[in-house]
């Protein structure tokens, strides 16, 4: 699979016009990163149709006969696909992203599963299931006391994440893996009538000047997808719960060109905040597990009620049917399961499971999410409607295995921060001195950027900036 052919697959299942493809020049090839994945393709697939998106939607807008040109260098999409990982505040160290206890451990019957700690309730939820202390080392012990299906079952049972390590085969038999076998790469579905309707008009300088997006997600992909959009000049509010965990370097990587406030759905007040807010919104994101939301009254089929046009995107780990569409994930657990770890370890030749070298289906999933928004946006513009776009991280992961693999690519050398020192800039904010990663898509009429620096959690008033 090449990026080129990547792209197509994804302006196709849109239904986007095929012509628009002329205009976009992708170069690089897999493998660049150490990987037998093709990342590299799927990187510059799901940058360069979020680029080329945002090129269309403003040719849509401003009436322009001409197209501009979108270009993506794989080298900076892979920055892109990393962002987290190259992230500096004012000089100091990488930033610390895992909790000691996530990782690898060996069972009794000679499997490996995944536990995925990062935030402390999901830590002692693990911890008093195995009923040991918070060490690794004693966590391995207890481990190796479980067989690994065992174990598997038991956390998802709690509400806990973890992974057995699957072979692809083994996967492919799960129910969840055919529930999921059956959907598209992503969907657009139209669920309300609206009549059509283009942004407010604010001045037309960039693609998405006036879209209102309410960014109810948190982590990497649904914040990515946010984050895309505000680069290409959505007004993106960030909602945060004022009980919801976060991990601190990745508020400020994803949160550039946002806005943040917070607001509790526990309590009628804070319903009453974000229904008043969805009312002025073109696009509703979130990535909590199917029908948490529905459950406060912010479902799809609610909101396309509250608001007649709103452009709904939902995110989540497994997939939206299935066994599993209630299961915790995240990204290295979609890889754990689905044989991307196990295969990954197969063609180096290790003893212990391995990642691919980046996030690569929650930052995908993420521009997959982005993409779908501004292609229903699109829609919205000349049919009319409410939609719902849905993109999971296993159909990405999915889409990803289906490229075929490099024999050889685990020996690609990898990629430091000096290696992209090209790609970065510095922004001052509230956290200091931030050097980042750029947007990688390259439009010549429009470029991305971001507007506005990272802001902490709640810096500013639920409402909308103009």
């Amino acid at each position: 699979m090449t990026p080129e052919l990547a792209l197509k697959h994804i302006w196709t299942v849109a239904g986007c016009d095929p012509t628009a493809l002329r205009s976009v020049t992708l170069s690089g090839a897999d493998p660049s990163l150490p990987s037998v994945y093709r990342v590299g393709s799927l990187a510059s697939a799901t940058i360069a149709a979020t680029g080329l998106a945002a090129a269309e939607f403003h040719r849509l807008r401003t009436g322009q006969g001409h197209r501009q040109h979108v270009t993506v260098q794989m080298r900076r999409a892979l920055a892109s696909f990393r962002s987290e990982r190259y992230l500096r505040i004012d000089g100091g160290p990488p930033p610390v992203l895992r909790d000691p206890v996530t990782g690898f451990y060996e069972t009794r019957d000679g499997r490996w599963i995944q536990l995925h700690t990062n935030f402390a309730h999901h830590l002692h939820g693990v911890l008093k299931v195995l009923g040991c202390e918070s060490d690794p080392a004693a966590v391995a012990k207890a481990i190796r006391k479980w067989d690994g299906s065992t174990l598997d079952q038991t956390l998802a049972d709690a509400g806990l994440c973890a992974a057995l390590i699957r072979t692809p085969d083994e996967w492919a038999a799960l129910d969840q893996a055919k529930a999921v076998a059956g959907l598209p790469l992503f969907e657009i579905e139209r669920i309300g009538d609206a009549p059509p309707e283009l942004p407010r008009r604010t001045g037309l300088e960039r693609p998405l000047a006036g879209v209102r997006v309410l960014d109810l997600s948190r982590i990497i992909a649904g914040p990515v997808a946010g984050r895309a959009l505000a680069q290409h000049g959505a007004d993106v509010l960030m909602i945060n719960g004022p009980h919801l965990p976060n991990i601190a370097p990745l508020v400020i990587d994803n949160g550039r060109g946002k806005r943040s406030a917070v607001v509790d759905l526990r309590d009628a007040g804070g319903r009453e905040t974000l229904r008043g807010l969805s009312t002025d919104a073109d696009v509703f994101l979130q990535a909590y597990r199917p029908g948490a939301l529905a459950a406060r009254g912010f479902g799809p089929e609610e909101l396309a009620r509250i608001r007649p046009g709103i452009i709904y995107v939902s995110v989540c780990a497994y997939g939206y049917d299935g066994p599993w569409a209630q299961r915790r994930g995240f990204d290295s657990l979609v890889q754990s399961a689905s044989g991307i770890a196990f295969t990954e370890r197969q063609a180096a030749g290790g003893d212990v499971p391995k990642h691919l070298p980046c996030q690569a289906l929650d930052h995908a999933t993420g521009y997959l999410a982005a993409f779908g928004a501004m292609a229903a946006l699109a829609r919205r513009s000349t049919e009319g409607g409410s939609w719902h776009v849905r993109v999971s991280l296993a159909q990405t992961g999915r889409w990803l295995q289906s490229f075929g693999t490099i024999p050889d690519g685990w020996q690609a050398p990898d990629v430091t921060l000096d290696d992209v020192r090209d790609s970065l800039t510095t922004v001052e904010s509230e956290f200091g001195s931030v050097l980042g990663v750029q947007p990688a898509e390259e439009l010549n009429e429009t470029p991305a950027f971001f507007a506005l620096p990272p802001a902490r959690v709640g810096a500013h008033d639920a409402r909308w900036a103009r």
